[in-house]
């Protein structure tokens, strides 16, 4: 069975990155730019094992226990941890440090924890601020007013560094009603780029749904778990 889901996975996740470089290029973007995160939570770790020998090297996650847990399981696999799911401050002190890139910092609360729990460590913690562009009372992220401030905010942190922004946007049974969300998020971070006179090289955006706007729009890491992995099984 080991063998076969390994095969499985290997060939999901090709036919992902094959979609996403054909969007890319339809887009007059290079397919390289645009980086695969495979989002594992609720899949065991065995999943992430199998995935990884076949060149998969971003992950993504959801809840602070369950990622920890499969870091220490697969600990000396040569992979990158992205956290992104929501996260309230006090559990910020178990992310800091543990994950390449928080994609979901949505408040001056986080990143200031995020940022005190790093530079007690002597590290830099690499972070996206979440916006939430359709303003979905149920989705976390920062409003698009509020952005500008957040993000002149985290500058001042020195444990943190701000490389992009990530949005979720509303379901849709047409991908392309994501794309104006999309189009938006990549707006909104060439603003930022302009107010703040740096580089913001990241746009988190697109999931197994709605991949190809977001990619055509500007994508650099998308979220695919579903098509990659199968259903999720239930929370326990």
């Amino acid at each position: 069975m080991t063998n076969e889901r390994r095969r499985e996975l290997a060939e999901r996740a090709a036919a992902v990155r094959e979609a996403l470089a054909g969007a890319a290029k339809e887009a007059g973007r290079a397919p390289e730019d645009v980086t695969l995160v495979a989002v594992s939570k609720l899949h065991p770790a065995s999943d992430v094992r199998d995935l990884a020998e076949s060149g998969q090297t971003e992950f993504g996650e959801n809840y602070v226990q369950e990622a920890l847990a499969k870091q220490e399981a697969l600990a000396g696999l040569p992979v990158n941890w992205h956290f992104i799911g929501g996260l309230q401050s006090n559990k910020a002190k178990y992310v800091a440090g543990n994950f390449t890139l928080v994609h979901s910092v949505d408040s001056s609360k986080l990143a200031q924890a995020l940022h005190k729990k790093a530079a007690s460590l002597g590290l830099v913690q690499d972070i996206l601020l979440q916006v939430n562009i359709a303003g979905e009372v149920q989705k976390s992220g920062v409003p698009e007013t509020s952005l500008p401030r957040l993000a002149e905010e985290v500058l001042s942190l020195k444990g943190v560094r701000l490389v992009g922004l990530m949005t979720m946007p509303p379901f849709f049974d047409d991908p392309e009603g994501a794309r104006p969300v999309f189009s938006r998020l990549r707006e909104l971070r060439d603003g930022l780029e302009t107010r703040l006179g740096m580089r913001l090289p990241h746009l988190s955006m697109g999931m197994t749904g709605d991949f190809i706007p977001a990619v055509q729009e500007g994508a650099t890491l998308v979220r695919i778990g579903t098509r990659i992995f199968g259903e999720r099984p239930p929370r326990g």
